[in-house]
């Protein structure tokens, strides 16, 4: 499916009735899921203890 298929796909699947910034912030939204989804497929993760500690790190600045 192309980018252009998907994008209409989930706009038809939304209310009528819907805004112009929710319809912008469900693409924006499905985008970020595109990209998470395949960082992981790609292995470019972060183990929990390791996030973990990275949290604690910022929030120590």
């Amino acid at each position: 499916m192309t980018t252009k298929e998907k994008a209409i796909s989930l706009i038809q699947s939304l209310g009528d009735d819907i805004s112009l910034d929710d319809v912008i912030d469900r693409l924006y939204l499905r985008r970020k899921i595109e990209l998470g989804i395949a960082q992981a497929d790609a292995g470019d993760v972060l183990e929990h203890d390791a996030f973990m500690d990275e949290l604690e790190a910022d929030d120590a600045q």
